[in-house]
């Protein structure tokens, strides 16, 4: 596959970026083009797969903490002067093949910090630093646990939830402008967390897709990189789907 420039000059922070799915959002971004900073809580010390793009810088930060945001965001404009898109890819499981019953509140509450208000803060302070312009991408990961709930998963099934509501009304706040606010909500995608998930949550999860696999880190990066585009200037407050048919709406 011919890989384009589609993101020359632009410039693009991707949360969670040292792995996973944000992993290969930053790895695909800086092969089309793009300047990109990799925001995570631990950022590597080596990682060959990213050093070798020289566009791939990382700033450390917590992205449920407003000052690690802001920070962040402030680096970017201060290094290259705008801010063109943002990836949150930033997100936790929490406890899982556990019934709400069992569920700590100080657990809820890390999910909740992490995944529904890590999104409020990058899309805040991310949109702040785009208005000048009137231009910008901000893409979010919700779930298919966020509109079908998935038992066992209480606190990532209500903040993914509450991402998707998130998407849409910013969504709706800035349709008139250049700058979109979307989400994607994928099934079981394969990345390491899911292999750390109780082997019976991952079956359960997957035998609900009618495909019967999960979905590949590459297709998740491949539909990231179109909707992040300049090409993708009339979708926003969209949910895409990406779940091998399991999602109804």
């Amino acid at each position: 596959m011919e890989i384009t420039k589609r993101f020359d000059r632009q410039v693009a922070v991707v949360t969670g970026g040292s792995d996973g799915i944000g992993k290969h959002v930053a790895k695909r971004l800086a092969a089309e083009g793009a300047s990109v900073v990799i925001m995570d809580r631990d950022t590597p010390a080596t990682d060959d797969e990213l050093r070798q793009h020289r566009q791939i810088t990382f700033q450390a930060g917590d992205v449920s903490h407003e000052a690690d945001v802001i920070k962040a965001m402030d680096a970017v404009i201060a290094q290259h002067g705008q801010l063109d898109i943002v990836v949150h890819c930033a997100g936790i499981v929490g406890q899982n093949s556990t019934k709400i019953t069992e569920v700590e509140c100080e657990t809820f509450d890390r999910v909740y910090a992490v995944n529904l208000r890590g999104s409020f803060l990058v899309t805040k302070h991310a949109i702040a630093r785009m208005i000048n312009r009137d231009y910008g991408r901000v893409l979010l990961f919700a779930s298919i646990a966020g509109k079908e709930g998935n038992a066992g998963m209480c606190a990532y099934s209500a903040t993914k939830a509450g991402v998707i509501g998130l998407t849409k009304s910013a969504g709706k706040e800035f349709a008139e402008t250049g700058i979109t606010i979307n989400a994607i909500a994928p099934a079981v995608i394969h990345t390491a967390m899911v292999e750390a998930l109780d082997p019976w949550q991952v079956t359960y999860m997957t035998d609900k897709i009618p495909m019967k696999r999960c979905g590949t880190l590459d297709e998740v990066a491949a539909l990231s990189c179109w909707i992040v585009s300049p090409e993708a200037s009339f979708n926003t407050g969209a949910v895409f789907d990406l779940t091998g048919g399991r999602a109804t709406y």
